[in-house]
């Protein structure tokens, strides 16, 4: 599903950093990948190597609104399927006028730049998710997310519980290997960067120097 996140918003998720903030798991999140309900944007061809699957900002944004009308609404998976390429066929400025609308299982699109505004069919009220509102909450629960303390900047660490144990970048879970793979291709810090926006120099850095107790990582 090619389509552009926001303009202002340069950020890529990992799976597990995908399922914090969409609420799917990992699980779900692959299941939905492997029968083409949902496809990251950023997704190699093969699916069994590391870091195969990496979602843009706006896919999470999608995820969240679909988690919701299958969770909440009950919104068939067939039908889930069309909403799912309509959102992402979206450019952020229809992200941001936009409001689906969930009726008897079925999601409406209402475009105000159309002119057209839903009415109340058979008795009942549609129910209104503002997509610019879910745009906004996206952002606000990335921001908290990268959140981390000066401690934790150019350190790294390992933790049971995060990346089966390998070293990651302290309080993310941005395994070391991954920052050296690109350094090993030739990437700049800055070109780094580029790939791990929540990152800084001093995280970089300290992933490319890192060597483990036996070897480096």
């Amino acid at each position: 599903m090619a389509h552009k996140p926001p303009n202002e918003i340069v950020s890529a998720f990992t799976e597990e950093q995908a399922s914090r903030l969409t609420g799917i798991t990992v699980n779900q999140l692959r299941y939905w990948d492997k029968t083409r309900l949902f496809c990251p944007q950023f997704a190699a061809a093969d699916r069994r190597a590391p870091f195969s699957r990496v979602y843009s900002f706006q896919d999470i944004a999608a995820l969240r609104v679909l988690n919701v009308l299958t969770k909440q609404y009950s919104v068939s998976v067939q039908h889930i399927r069309e909403v799912a390429k309509r959102l992402c066929s979206m450019d952020n400025g229809a992200w941001a006028r936009t409001t689906l609308y969930v009726l008897k299982r079925k999601v409406n699109f209402v475009d105000p730049a159309d002119g057209k505004q839903k009415e109340i069919v058979s008795g009942q009220y549609a129910i209104g998710i503002p997509l610019e509102k879910v745009v906004s909450d996206t952002k606000r629960d990335v921001q908290q997310m990268s959140e981390r303390s000066s401690s934790m900047i150019g350190t790294v660490e390992t933790h049971r519980h995060i990346v089966s144990n390998s070293p990651v970048i302290a309080g993310t879970r941005v395994p070391v290997k991954a920052i050296k793979s690109f350094a090993d291709a030739g990437y700049t810090v800055e070109q780094i960067r580029s790939e791990y926006p929540t990152l800084t120099r001093e995280d970089i850095e300290a992933a490319i120097s890192y060597k483990s107790k036996n070897k480096a990582a």
